[in-house]
């Protein structure tokens, strides 16, 4: 273990963590439906419902995943919710991310039991139904000398799946997870993704939002505050007097806040006294969510630190949201649809408030009494790394010189007067000439502050019907808690009962609460509308909705008629031939079958559910290697579907190879 100049050790140990227990779940459904939870819905059935939390301590055994290399120590624990638990910068001997070293839960989450501390990732809502429940997990050893840690589940709530990836490589520190999301439904569902790293806080700490993030959100955008100093009144305090609210000790009470909008890739926390800090980072473009959640420096905040931990302290939530920018904020994934993003979470040191990061470098720059003090540290070893500051007429600093996650370059240099803050550039760039990071500072600009969201008008007060089919998809997008979407479908199709959209979208509301054959006659009123002109409309989709409440009333072959429709419509091909393909599985009909499978996975071919039947259709017509070839490739495009190692372990039933049988039958890891 001592050996860690260019490698990655991946192990796993028991690992006894002082733990206050939980009581049983409640055997009885818990029907919730009303509840209001983050903003959203706090429906959790079929999920059981822990209500207890014990004062008696023990000590509990954990399974924990180890990542390191020369720079980082990752614990992973995928019994609890597959948590990053402890993130160590080996360098300075730092977490990193909040170290709690007591399991000590209280009823915060969804279903009940929530701990603090690590990395908590929330998924499919916020905090995550199985934040304490376990994950499967299983391993890879890369190529280049990284190695991977792939935890997952299947959302028992809406069907959905998801697996990420927890990567650590030889020379770099900072832990990359790369997420797959999959919908394996038949239906369009929501999710969100917030990865939820703590951070340690105390007098000397600030969360550090990108420069250009003026203005927060509260959750739903109800309310909206100046950042970092505000000014008005926010969470029912009086901030007139001008505070800054990325200290936690100026916030008293418990409190979030989401960035209005950034076009920076970073999120960054900082503790001054021991110039120490987590940076995360990722394509803004796909993570806009920048959060700052504080159970406040007051007393209630306190109070709060000894629910949750016995000697640990105070810390704050610095969430970081995935095709979200809000909570609640869902996304849409369509039926069979994949989602990936990445997400690297890191330690830094050394340069203070940093202004911009990648994953390769963060930067500070500022200017101040003549002189621009600028700072780099760098994730890896860059030797001959080039820093530059440049002004309007060109550079006026230039050096060549190592970088790394122990070597941080720090410089004063005197600027010519006058010299504006926003006429400076600094970048960094490798002895290739790539560039590393780069900042510009903008110029300070009066900025408005955005109005916050308004609650949706009653039904009858909507002007039109465009609105109210609008306003029944956002409250089942936000899976809002207690306005119900039907309302505004019912009103619209009052005011025009032959409305093609809000006929398809009540239809499959109808369709997903199992009231199969209500459903029925609002798409096929969509599809009479749809085709008063022609029999080829322009959207399939209404086709593909009746093919499915068909199906579900076992009228296969009016639904086989119905998905073929659908299939003249391109956006529905990947859905409308895997149907196609399932009804001729259920006839018996494996080539036919075969043929449509194909033509779904032309239009996505990381639709799992397919590559899976195709797997068994091939393992039907005995043509083995076709089969045990597409459950190999399907694992490689996702280590944890679990309908491929399904099917490797029938291939090989078959084939009598009892050893490999065995290798999937007795581990619930693979």
């Amino acid at each position: 273990m001592n050996d860690l100049k260019e490698k990655v050790l991946l192990w796993e140990d028991d690992v006894e963590i002082p733990t206050y227990l939980t009581g049983k779940p409640d055997k009885n459904p818990m029907f919730l439906e009303k509840r209001v939870y983050q903003g959203s819905s706090g429906r959790v059935y079929p999920i059981p419902v822990i209500e207890k939390i014990t004062d008696e301590k023990v000590m509990k055994k954990y399974r924990v995943v180890f990542l390191e290399n020369k720079y980082l120590q990752i614990w992973l624990i995928p019994e609890l919710g597959g948590r990053v638990y402890r993130a160590l910068d080996k360098t300075n001997n730092f977490d990193f991310v909040y170290y709690n070293r007591v399991i000590k839960p209280a009823l915060v989450g969804l279903a009940g039991p929530w701990i603090s501390g690590g990395i908590e990732f929330n998924w499919p809502q916020h905090h995550r139904p199985s934040t304490f429940s376990p994950a499967e997990y299983t391993f890879k050893d890369n190529d280049d000398g990284s190695k991977t840690v792939f935890i997952g589940e299947i959302d028992r709530m809406y069907g959905t799946k998801y697996t990420a990836g927890f990567t650590l490589y030889p020379d770099k520190a900072y832990l990359e997870i790369k997420v797959l999301v999959y919908n394996r439904t038949s239906e369009p569902q929501t999710f969100l993704w917030w990865a939820n790293p703590a951070f340690s806080v105390n007098e000397h700490t600030q969360s550090i939002f990108p420069p250009d993030v003026h203005a927060v959100f509260d959750h739903g955008k109800r309310d909206v505050s100046k950042f970092p100093i505000a000014t008005g009144t926010y969470y029912k305090v009086d901030y007139s007097s001008g505070v800054d609210i990325s200290r936690h000790v100026n916030i008293p009470v418990p409190t979030s806040y989401m960035a209005y909008y950034s076009d920076y890739d970073f999120l960054a926390a900082y503790d001054f006294s021991k110039e120490a800090g987590l940076l995360h980072v990722a394509d803004h473009h796909v993570s806009p969510g920048k959060k700052q959640w504080t159970w406040g420096s007051g007393d209630f905040g306190q109070a709060w630190d000894r629910n949750l931990t016995d000697e640990d302290g105070p810390y704050v939530e610095l969430m970081t949201g995935v095709f979200t920018d809000n909570q609640p904020d869902f996304t849409w994934i369509q039926p069979y649809e994949e989602k990936t993003f990445a997400q690297y979470f890191m330690p830094y040191k050394g340069i203070g408030a940093v202004k911009n990061a990648t994953t390769d470098a963060a930067v500070n720059l500022e200017l101040a009494d003549g002189k621009a003090k600028i700072a780099v540290y760098a994730t890896s070893v860059f030797e001959d790394a080039e820093i530059v500051l440049t002004d309007k007429k060109g550079a006026i600093h230039r050096v060549s010189t190592e970088i790394s996650p122990v070597r941080v370059y720090k410089e004063e240099i005197f600027v010519p007067s006058p010299t504006k803050e926003s006429d400076l550039t600094l970048t960094v760039r490798d002895k290739n000439g790539r560039v590393l990071v780069s900042y510009t500072p903008k110029e300070r600009e009066i900025e408005r502050i955005p109005d916050p969201a308004k609650a949706l008008p009653d039904p009858a007060e909507v002007k039109n019907n465009e609105a109210l089919y609008l306003a029944g998809l956002h409250l089942e997008q936000y899976r809002h808690a207690t306005y119900e979407p039907e309302k505004y479908y019912e009103e619209g199709l009052k005011r025009d009962p032959d409305d093609i959209r809000i006929n398809n979208a009540y239809g499959l509301l109808l369709l997903k609460r199992g009231q199969i054959e209500k459903s029925e006659q609002y798409f096929r009123r969509a599809i009479k509308s749809a085709t008063r002109h022609n029999p080829n409309p322009y959207d399939g989709e209404p086709y593909y909705n009746l093919g499915l409440s068909l199906k579900l009333q076992e009228r296969y072959e009016e639904a086989y008629a119905a998905f073929h429709k659908a299939c003249w419509c391109a956006a529905m091909q990947d859905r409308g031939f895997f149907s196609l393909a399932r009804i001729a599985a259920i006839k018996g009909e494996f080539r036919l079958a075969l043929e449509h499978v194909e033509k779904s996975l032309v239009k996505n071919y990381h639709n799992y559910s397919a590559r899976n039947l195709k797997a068994a259709l091939f393992r039907k017509l005995k043509q083995y290697d076709k089969a045990e070839k597409t459950a190999l490739e399907t694992i490689e495009l996702d280590m944890l579907d679990f309908g491929a190692y399904n099917e490797l372990y029938l291939i090989y039933k078959e084939l009598g190879r009892n050893e490999e049988t065995k290798k999937f039958s007795r581990n619930r890891r693979f």
